[in-house]
């Protein structure tokens, strides 16, 4: 691809302003070309809309929002799965000068009741029906709303007088777009942080945090108007919004819409993308796909897919300058033909690269996909850095490093090897709390992440764990959790992995197994897996921590895992055990699985 054509259409921060300025400026130099496609479930397509399209509901929405008396520094909510219309409304609403909130659609009713009270938001979009049935006992609650929007028709009319379908809402007409003059250090958005323990907290950036994060980021992976970019992961996550939504604005590419991730897969391979934004677990889901097809095969398939990603893998660290040109090489044309492309197609076989970010991804499965030929970039920040911090870069990618920091960031490493950030994407502060703020970020400027990390030699940080995240036995030994229940997660068996021990004697699990491979594992070992207690078992208990123990070898001998209790129902975020970003909610699972942790060390 020839970049300097690929980079000619990219709209500097200076020309944009902000956010809706940038959307504006995108419009004005190329009102026709294709900005998004979207699945028409009415007719069954794939359908195609320009920015100047865009640009006229932009207008309409606009038009609503100021019959319903919104006015510059209100807040307003979006709860919408990825599509044309959140941008739209984000769009219409940064243009009013309103601060747009984003929710998770996934997200329960009392802590959507608790975001929109503490932000004080006048007006929420939703799906339709669904996610109205799940508000509508809170709705009273959320006292400072003046509009609920629905995309879609409801059935009936609903309890609430001020629900609203868009189509009765939205005027036929709405003009020219309004875009209210305004510094780029206003603010643009409060993004909730879905926290572990405790309510989130509402973090506060500019214009200028993210439309910084996102020219750096752009300086870094040069994209244009030839990239398609496919957009699955939650546009309420910063990851995603920063990259997959503002960055393709900025550049001018193409964003297509997934219909959800189970029909990924097929989507993938229809709109065939050249780029892909995910956080690891998509990637680990698809290298756990192929890896149960390699163990069921025969014995000779997996050999050529190994020998494929090994040699691969060569070739990277090659033409990276960090390994040396081997006869092996020789074999690649063979094996592309044979292993290698047929994997790419079936992710639509045009990926030009893949970023991952949000957690951290195990290396040996970034190997796998970049020795395949997929370039899998991987960066680090937080939804305080707006988010991105570092990143690798196509020509120094270092696979078990986040990569080196991007245009205008620092990075260094203060007390107890934390990693501390400075740059201008640092946020604003959070929401209504100046002593969160405070224990943030330093008087000199400096963001302390709460991770652990260093800096190799050629400036690549690499994430070595988190401040407060360590487990200390009451003999005094000291076990990062996150590694070790990486470690564990490598077995198929396990989908949830929680590692305890917090001032006892040794280590336990909490896992939730997965159904297939526990059904492997029963017949095995001679056991009935529809037992009624066959879970709570002995023979179980050995047979899973023989698996736990085949995966930790690497940990310190104090490290071993002793007791175990499993279950084959999953950690949710609807049953409240996972924050709507995925992350494990250690104290809930703790509190829901008392008894059964407390058993685990009965008499010690």
């Amino acid at each position: 691809m020839n970049e300097k054509n690929n980079t000619s259409h990219v709209i500097p921060m200076a020309a944009a302003g902000t956010l809706d300025g940038l959307f504006r400026e995108r419009v004005k130099r190329t009102p026709d070309i294709v900005a998004y496609k979207a699945y028409n479930e009415q007719h069954g397509n794939w359908r195609d809309y320009t920015w100047a399209q865009i640009d006229r509901q932009i207008a309409r929405w606009q038009a609503a929002m100021e019959k319903d008396g919104l006015q510059a520094g209100d807040r307003v909510a979006v709860m919408l799965r990825n599509s044309p219309e959140w941008v739209i409304f984000d769009q219409a609403a940064l243009g009013l000068g309103l601060v747009v909130v984003p929710l998770y659609t996934q997200d329960r009713a009392d802590n959507v009741a608790y975001i929109i009270n503490n932000s004080g938001c006048k007006a929420l979009l939703i799906d339709g029906q669904e996610q109205w049935q799940a508000l509508e006992d809170v709705a009273g609650e959320m006292r400072s709303i003046v509009r609920f929007l629905t995309v879609n028709t409801l059935p009936s009319a609903g309890s609430d007088a001020r629900l609203q379908w868009i189509g009765d809402w939205l005027p036929e007409d709405g003009g020219t777009t309004r875009h209210l003059a305004r510094d780029g250090n206003t603010l643009a958005t409060i993004v909730y942080t879905s926290g572990t323990t405790g309510r989130p907290k509402g973090v506060m950036l500019s214009h200028t945090n993210i439309l910084s994060n996102t020219e750096a980021a752009l300086s870094v992976l040069a994209t244009g108007h030839d990239d398609i970019f496919m957009s699955f992961l939650p546009l309420s996550h910063t990851f995603e919004r920063t990259c997959g939504y503002y960055l393709t604005v900025m550049a001018g590419s193409i964003t297509a819409y997934a219909r959800s991730i189970p029909q990924l897969g097929e989507d993938l391979q229809t709109v065939r993308p050249t780029m892909l934004i995910s956080v690891p677990r998509i990637y680990e889901r698809i290298w756990g796909t192929i890896r149960a097809k390699l163990d069921e095969g025969p014995p000779l398939r997996k050999k050529l897919f190994l020998l494929a990603a090994s040699v691969g893998y060569a070739r990277f660290e090659h033409a990276q300058g960090r390994g040396p040109w081997l006869p092996s090489f020789l074999l690649w044309p063979l094996l592309n033909k044979l292993v290698a492309s047929k994997v790419l197609a079936r992710l639509g076989g045009r990926l030009r690269y893949a970023l991952s970010g949000g957690a951290a991804l195990p290396a040996d499965i970034s190997k796998i996909f970049i020795g395949l030929g997929l370039p899998i970039l991987q960066g680090y920040g937080l939804t305080e850095t707006s988010p991105i911090a570092t990143a690798n870069c196509p020509a120094n990618n270092i696979p078990a490093s986040v990569g080196q920091p991007i245009p205008g960031v620092q990075i260094k490493i203060g007390e107890k090897n934390a990693v501390l950030i400075k740059g201008p994407n640092i946020m604003m502060g959070y929401w209504n709390n100046e002593e969160a703020t405070r224990a943030m970020i330093q008087p000199d400027g400096w963001l302390n992440s709460g991770d652990t990390g260093r800096i190799g030699d050629q400036g690549h940080l690499f994430i070595t764990g988190r401040l407060k995240d360590v487990i200390v036995l009451s003999n005094g030994e000291k076990v990062p959790p996150g590694d070790m229940e990486a470690a564990i997660a490598r077995d198929p068996l396990f989908d949830q992995v929680m590692l305890l021990g917090e001032g006892k004697p040794f280590l336990t699990v909490m896992a939730v197994l997965n159904a297939d491979h526990w059904q492997k594992l029963a017949a095995a070992s001679g056991l009935n897996p529809g037992a009624a207690d066959v879970l709570r078992s002995k023979q179980t208990e050995k047979a899973i921590l023989d698996r736990i123990a085949a995966q930790i070898t690497e940990f310190p001998g104090y490290a071993q895992v002793r007791r175990i209790t499993v279950t084959l129902e999953p950690w949710t975020v609807e049953n409240g055990l996972l924050t709507p970003t995925m992350k494990l909610k250690r104290a809930k699972v703790m509190e829901k699985f008392n008894a059964e942790i407390d058993g685990m060390y009965a008499g010690h």
